[in-house]
């Protein structure tokens, strides 16, 4: 046998040993690598000396029911995995930033500053952004086809949003039949009735019928020039491709499960004539995704459809190898809020009139018997809220580890005010008008730092 044959024997040999040894999981990448696309979304980052670094600043601006909550968790994850900091609201915004009012930096927890990643909801302020983001952020969005969205809106919100819950036995074809009855432009939680992609993306939901389709399609350039990716929730995987493509990041780093679904009792279908009046009714919206959902499909055309195609069924298949390994082979079931005993995994509810539904607590099952589930599974069905709080929780802590005397400073202060609520100081320890005047200035200057 000749030297170039015992040689390839010995390269087959220790490929089929490290297969064993990996357990098939070589198989996705070498997959991965004989499929892959041509490289013309990837990102500015790649050089020609090898494979691009991660992009790692990216603003998701998160709009409502469109499938957001899961493409959320996977920055949640992307963070966390690469030590990240992630933008979050203060207390008082809770986990969103204090929409529906345009967002400003003064919404955001001094302890996430300065961010990579920002997610949560808000409604868009381009300006704002610029000033709390790094200049070489991708910005990326979802939009959901306007109908199913504004029916998913409907139920959603139906005992919160007021023109939704003035509707007589809360029927969404007696709003659509008549739905300046019940719609007032004024209110606080109009966005969730008309126009809310637009309203999300900072436009003028309530622009005059006749000018609607002109300013349509001049918000949509407008926005087409800011954001670098606009997903399709309908196409959801091939927006991942794209996703994926464009921050130059690993098929594990997009890997998902569906969060914040609703119940099937609490959807409804909607005829064509009603899709029609909804279309109608959300003109903007309209327009826009559609612009969008063309523009979607030109990228992806331009990729190639087959080979985009075989990179969705390599995400299913790497997505279902990591429920094998989170969830013993199938996700955990789906139970409604009252029926998840771990309340870090149940989802908020609206209302009663709908069921939003999340993961049961799962257990890895071995021969030795039950096994705690692992972190990165658990934070793959953690509910937003959740999600949100413990992130908050700990990068308040890394603050504080990196910023140890001006977390003391505010300490004492606080000590200093709690001793002179508690006693009363002798006349000889109150201080002269020209020391409290001197002590305030100081006070002031630690305060601003």
């Amino acid at each position: 046998m000749s030297q170039k044959k015992i040689f390839l024997v010995l390269i087959a040999i220790s490929m089929v040993s490290l297969f064993l040894h990996h357990g098939g999981h070589l198989n996705l990448t070498f997959e991965a690598f004989w499929l892959s696309c041509p490289s013309s979304m990837l990102s500015s980052t790649q050089g020609s000396s090898g494979p691009a670094l991660k992009h790692t600043s990216v603003a998701f601006l998160k709009t409502h029911k469109t499938a957001s909550s899961t493409v959320q968790n996977i920055l949640f994850r992307f963070a966390e995995r690469n030590n990240l900091s992630v933008a979050l609201p203060v207390t008082t915004c809770d986990h969103q930033f204090c929409y529906p009012r345009p967002f400003s930096t003064h919404f955001v927890h001094p302890h996430t500053t300065p961010p990579d990643i920002i997610t949560n909801h808000l409604r868009f302020s381009r300006s704002e952004l610029r000033r709390l983001m790094p200049n070489n952020t991708v910005y990326i969005t979802i939009l959901r086809e306007p109908a199913a969205m504004f029916e998913s809106l409907f139920s959603y919100y139906n005992q919160y949003c007021l023109s939704f819950k003035r509707v007589p036995n809360g029927s969404i074809e007696t709003f659509l039949d008549h739905p300046w009855s019940y719609y007032r432009p004024e209110e606080k939680d109009s966005m969730y009735a008309r126009n809310t992609l637009t309203y999300d993306l900072g436009g003028d939901k309530d622009r005059p019928s006749i000018e609607a389709p002109a300013y349509a399609k001049r918000f949509a350039a407008e926005v087409e020039r800011v954001f670098s990716l606009v997903m399709i929730a309908e196409y959801f995987d091939e927006s991942l491709v794209l996703l994926r493509r464009l921050l130059s990041w690993d098929l594990d780093d997009v890997l998902y499960v569906s969060l914040n679904m609703r119940t099937p009792d609490s959807k409804s279908s909607l005829s064509s004539e009603n899709t029609a009046k909804v279309r109608s009714w959300n003109a903007i919206d309209s327009v826009m995704y559609d612009y969008f959902n063309a523009s979607l499909w030109r990228q992806l055309r331009a990729l190639g459809l087959p080979c985009v195609e075989r990179e969705v069924q390599l995400l299913r298949q790497s997505r279902d190898r990591l429920i094998r390994g989170c969830f013993g082979g199938i996700l955990p079931p789906l139970r409604s809020a009252s029926q998840i005993t771990n309340k870090e995994l149940r989802p908020w509810q609206p209302s009663s009139k709908v069921a939003i539904v999340g993961y049961d607590l799962p257990v890895n099952i071995t021969q030795k018997g039950h096994v705690p589930l692992r972190d990165e599974c658990l934070k793959m069905i953690m509910p937003e809220v959740q999600y949100t709080r413990l992130l908050l929780r700990s990068e308040s802590l890394h603050y504080r580890r990196r910023f140890p005397l001006r977390n003391s400073k505010k300490i004492l202060r606080s000590v200093g005010h709690v001793r002179s609520h508690r006693e009363a100081p002798s006349p000889s320890l109150i201080p002269r008008p020209s020391e409290t005047m001197a002590r305030s200035t100081r006070g002031a200057l630690q305060l601003s730092q």
